[in-house]
């Protein structure tokens, strides 16, 4: 497998420029990366820049705390699509999700599912095994069609737990249900281990060090 076929190419800073942004989308052309995933600001900008590629636009949904009320999430995702994005990856609302209110993240999961392909982040730094393994359940029941692992903005979880937590989802889920591992992943051995442990997608701001092109890497 060429690994830059499935790294979800990104960048989310908050400083993030159009010309960034702009620099950005001709690596993923160039190296021919998955997908750029990237604000909702710059959702448009990249669609146009990745005109007639296979290039995905990926926008990041109520990132990175999945805190805001639902309708505010929903008119995201439906922005996100006006302004060409391919798929949405929504963070949990786990304050919800940790006091059990799971019809409540249920229901309103289902509803973003419906606007466009969902990578719900399910941020596993955050919670214990057996509540990783719920969430991932429930994302699946949602009708999203991939687990993501972590924004890289929760409580740092170095690759020995990420490569669990995979594990644990790839448990939950089965064999055949995507899983996107994200957030500390920075060099090729991580992300080698990170597929070894069941991850179809690679999120990552260090996509060009993985494939050997930089030695700077961010931190998602």
């Amino acid at each position: 497998m060429e690994i830059a076929k499935i790294i979800d190419h990104t960048n989310l800073r908050a400083d993030a420029t159009e010309e960034a942004i702009v620099k950005l989308c001709k690596e993923a052309k160039q190296y021919e990366f998955r997908s750029v995933c990237v604000n909702p600001r710059w959702a448009k900008l990249a669609k146009a820049q990745l005109k007639g590629t296979n290039i995905k636009v990926v926008v990041v949904v109520d990132w990175p705390n999945g805190a805001s009320p639902n309708d505010v999430r929903l008119f995201q995702a439906e922005r996100a699509r006006k302004d060409g994005a391919d798929e949405i990856d929504p963070v949990l609302d786990i304050g919800n999700f940790k006091m059990g209110n799971y019809d409540l993240v249920l229901s309103e999961l289902r509803e973003l599912a419906k606007i466009l392909p969902v990578k719900l982040i399910i941020e596993t730094g955050y919670l214990t095994d057996e509540e990783i393994k719920k969430a991932a359940v429930l994302v699946k029941n949602a009708g999203c069609y991939c687990v993501k692992t972590s924004t890289g903005q929760e409580p740092k979880v170095d690759i020995d737990a990420k490569v669990e937590h995979i594990k644990l989802i790839k448990e939950a889920v089965g064999p055949d249900f995507p899983i996107k591992a994200a957030g500390g992943i920075k060099t090729m051995g991580d992300a080698k281990r990170a597929v070894e442990a069941g991850a179809n997608i690679i999120g990552t701001s260090s996509g060009l060090k993985i494939i050997g092109i930089s030695n700077e890497g961010g931190d998602y």
